[in-house]
């Protein structure tokens, strides 16, 4: 089968993406990714087609806006910058189909692969790296500005979406579809997943699939993919985790330039507790100087290799971020900013193996002892070796590559035909 991977977002997106193409490309199948070009290197490096979607300096200046990381702005902030790459999205999409018959995975926010399905019948899978972007009137995800009782939210969620995601959408969206003889977008927030079906990259004790969920719904586990995971830790990481006992991680997030304050109140909490700790992140001006000894900084590591020889991880409560920490077995801190972390940091307490730290409260006092009630929990530690356990296989891309194939393999069925449970 020929497959079109295509993302938009940051690493957290991205490396999930590269993961299932290469577990595709495993079995024999033809995989090509597009994505922004930041990520180009990264897909020369594991010989995977690639396709612009996007520049780096668009990048770059995506991630320069605090706004990303307002949970009020981060949506439209978003929109605004890959709004104009969608069209490309659809463009190339529909080449590659006329080429050879074609399967789609797309993200939540691929609107020009959804929109490719519609106008030329390609089936597109939605994957979902998260349950945050799946709505429930059963079990709502915890949004920003979401609260009260359950009907409650669904009665915000519902003006939301009508009068906030549709009308945002809909003003660049609806004139572009209807000169493509289409109808305008509505319930957007239902629209993105897709009727061929929704690839679901999370267990059922994570988040399990409610009534209203769309369907077909593939659910597998975690991806758990890392770049440079198969290969040894750099010898400056390797050195410093042989020199003393297990360090405390931290970091706001791949794309995050903006964690000064994050970073500043995690040294100082090192110093309080007398405990070692990695400052991840490739953004390095945003830490303080000079760091103390106790503080190793790394611009990047994969996170299964650092997290498992590590005490605990304090974290922007990204699904990758928070994902990695489960399999490592320890106790995670999360400060949710924006996206999919207000829920994802639900989660984590709810599985009783970590807590959520909003970032007005994240000071060096709340962090402190924060950390030490995780660290010296029994129940805490635990609740963390279960999960752990659970975890230990790694067969989440297998999983999903297996339940597709069984999908689009179905007796008298062709890969461009839609799919029907």
């Amino acid at each position: 089968m020929n497959f079109f991977l295509t993302t938009i977002g940051s690493a957290g997106d991205v490396f999930p993406m590269l993961g299932l193409a290469l577990k595709l490309r495993e079995q024999g199948h033809h995989v090509t990714l597009a994505t922004n070009s930041y990520f180009k290197p990264l897909a020369a490096k594991h010989q995977i087609e690639f396709k612009e979607l996007g520049t780096r300096e668009q990048y770059f200046e995506a991630i320069q806006d605090p706004a990303l990381w307002h949970p009020q702005k981060a949506f439209s902030h978003i929109f605004k910058f890959f709004q104009p790459i969608l069209e490309r999205q659809h463009q190339l999409l529909v080449e590659q189909a006329h080429l050879e018959p074609t399967i789609c995975l797309s993200n939540c926010l691929g609107f020009g692969a959804r929109t490719a399905q519609e106008s030329h019948g390609i089936p597109v899978l939605t994957v979902h790296l998260q349950p945050a972007v799946l709505w429930s009137d059963h079990a709502p995800p915890q949004l920003a500005n979401l609260f009260g009782p359950r009907w409650f939210k669904s009665l915000l969620y519902r003006v939301g979406e009508k009068f906030a995601l549709d009308r945002l959408l809909g003003a660049h969206l609806n004139p572009w579809r209807k000169s493509l003889g289409l109808p305008p977008v509505k319930r957007a927030g239902r629209w993105w997943n897709s009727p061929t079906g929704v690839l679901c990259l999370f267990p059922e004790w994570y988040a399990a699939p409610q009534p209203d969920w769309p369907h077909p719904l593939l659910q597998t586990d975690f991806p758990l993919w890392n770049d440079d995971a198969d290969q040894p830790l750099p010898v400056d990481v390797q050195t410093y985790l042989d020199a003393g006992e297990p360090p405390l991680v931290f970091t706001p997030g791949t794309a995050n330039i903006h964690g000064r304050d994050f970073f500043t109140a995690a040294s100082a909490a090192c110093q309080k507790l007398n405990r070692r700790g990695v400052f991840l992140t490739r953004h390095p001006e945003q830490l303080p100087a000079p760091l103390p000894n106790l503080i190793h900084h790394i611009d990047y590591v994969p996170l299964d290799l650092l997290l498992a020889r590590s005490a605990a991880f304090v974290h922007h409560g990204g699904i990758g971020s928070t994902s990695q920490a489960l399999l490592a077995g320890i106790p995670q801190i999360v400060m949710p900013l924006a996206h999919d972390q207000f829920d994802n940091a639900v989660r984590v307490k709810q599985l009783h193996v970590g807590q959520s730290l909003p970032v007005k409260r994240f000071t060096t006092d709340n962090l402190t002892n924060m950390l030490q009630d995780l660290l010296s929990s029994p129940e805490v530690h635990s609740n963390c070796q279960t999960i752990r356990s659970r975890l230990t296989a790694r067969t989440g891309l297998e999983q999903a590559v297996q339940k597709m194939e069984q999908l689009f393999a179905s007796p008298g069925r062709k890969a461009t035909d839609p799919v029907n449970r």
